[in-house]
């Protein structure tokens, strides 16, 4: 009985060890005008950071990005999962926003 009970914990611990699918992401540092996203073909983000080379599809739960509309700034973000699509831009999580 007390072997069996060992072995179920010892599974039960190697499995909760292995099944971690927590995915670390890394944060991007970009610099680029911010503008309202308007009509797009790709229908995602309220709003594109334009950089020198690259526009992104931008989004934030918790930072106003409509106040920003028109300013070039440098905003801390992270890439959404499963984008781009069709043919869009990138899709990313302003965190926050550099002074």
């Amino acid at each position: 009985m007390k072997l069996g009970v060992l072995l179920s914990s010892f599974f039960l611990l190697i499995i909760t060890a292995t099944c971690n699918n927590q995915k670390v992401t890394s944060n991007m540092k970009l610099t680029g005008l911010i503008e309202a996203a308007g009509i797009t073909s790709y229908q995602y983000g309220s709003h594109v950071l334009r950089t020198d080379d690259k526009t992104y599809a931008l989004t934030s739960g918790k930072i106003d990005l409509t106040e920003l509309e028109g300013q070039t700034i440098t905003i801390i973000a992270e890439k959404i999962d499963g984008y781009p699509v069709e043919g869009g831009p990138e899709y990313i999580k302003v965190l926050e926003v550099e002074e």
